[in-house]
């Protein structure tokens, strides 16, 4: 009896020691300190025809934004979300009222010349993956300034 006690206190301790030490933090935190208000896209567009595709969520209101869009065509669709915790959030698209439980994670990295990668899982818009780069960050906090951010990353017309 005492072997199996201790057998079991030592896989604990294991288990213990993989999840919070080895594995380290990154994998613990799903980035909600990056996510919000911050500018996503898909890809860095390459000419002012290029179509690509950028996402926010704005903490001012809870409000974000899912954009198609090129130097001289493009769509969108807000939504408000919900904050369920770290890595979590529940969208609602007003304009028919869908409904979407979503699980994000964001975290620093260094893939095509970004510095921050965000993995959406969980939403019917947009792309799965997008990137970001130091200075994309939304400063007002609002949707506007999102936008902003949006049309600073399109190709000057010739």
């Amino acid at each position: 009896m005492k072997k199996l006690l201790f057998l079991l206190l030592l896989v604990l301790a294991a288990y213990l020691f993989w999840r919070y030490w080895w594995r380290g933090d990154a994998d613990t935190t799903r980035g909600q300190e990056l996510f919000y208000d911050r500018m996503w896209i898909d890809h860095m567009p390459r000419g002012e025809t290029d179509t690509f595709q950028a996402m926010a969520a704005i903490t001012e209101q809870p409000i974000g934004v899912f954009r198609v869009t090129s130097r001289w065509k493009g769509q969108y669709e807000f939504f408000r979300y919900q904050a369920r915790g770290d890595g979590q959030m529940e969208i609602v698209y007003p304009q028919t009222g869908t409904r979407e439980k979503v699980r994000y994670r964001a975290w620093k990295c260094k893939e095509q010349s970004f510095d921050f990668c965000l993995q959406v899982d969980g939403a019917s818009r947009g792309p799965k993956k997008y990137y970001s780069l130091e200075g994309m960050e939304i400063g007002t906090h609002s949707l506007a300034e999102a936008l902003k951010q949006t049309e600073r990353l399109l190709p000057a017309t010739n």
